[in-house]
């Protein structure tokens, strides 16, 4: 649930936060390159509706090596979530 203030409003201050963390700016830039690897190969593009996935998660030990990679529709990979076949 996101956090909410007293007025009924989103609270975002705590998201900014949070996404500025050195860990989560690691993790971001990790994935903006995996995309541009695969955008590279024309398997994504801008606004496509497709995800970069990471076959084997990286938090389950996964890299980010294009072996781990595919490209499929985001509806798919959010689904999916972080479990390993």
């Amino acid at each position: 649930m996101p956090r909410m203030t007293k007025d009924g409003k989103r609270d975002y201050s705590y998201d900014k936060k949070y996404e500025s963390t050195p860990t989560q700016r690691h993790n971001r830039v990790e994935r903006d390159l995996a995309r541009r690897e695969l955008a590279k190969e024309g398997k994504v593009s801008k606004g496509d509706g497709k995800d970069v996935d990471h076959i084997r998660p990286v938090s389950k030990g996964g890299t980010n090596s294009r072996s781990n990679l595919r490209a499929i529709s985001s509806s798919a990979n959010r689904a999916k979530g972080n479990r390993k076949k």
